[in-house]
């Protein structure tokens, strides 16, 4: 003879969705877009090698970013 298997009830449909996304699910994305359109609208910034660390340049950028 087999067991039962037993299933939670369903909760009552209140027409929308339940979900909910961590932080960082819409700051990547975000950062992301933010990176490359400063690089599109200023292409002089974009180098490929440099000999700063890629470290300070990135809180450069950000002051920079962030004082205009």
């Amino acid at each position: 003879m087999s067991a039962r298997t037993h299933t939670p009830p369903h909760p009552a449909s209140t027409g929308r969705a339940d979900t909910r996304l961590p932080w960082w699910a819409l700051a990547l994305p975000t950062l992301a877009f933010i990176a490359l359109l400063t690089l599109i609208l200023n292409p002089s910034d974009a180098h490929a090698a440099t000999t700063e660390p890629a470290v300070t340049q990135l809180f450069e950028r950000i002051l920079q970013l962030i004082t205009r």
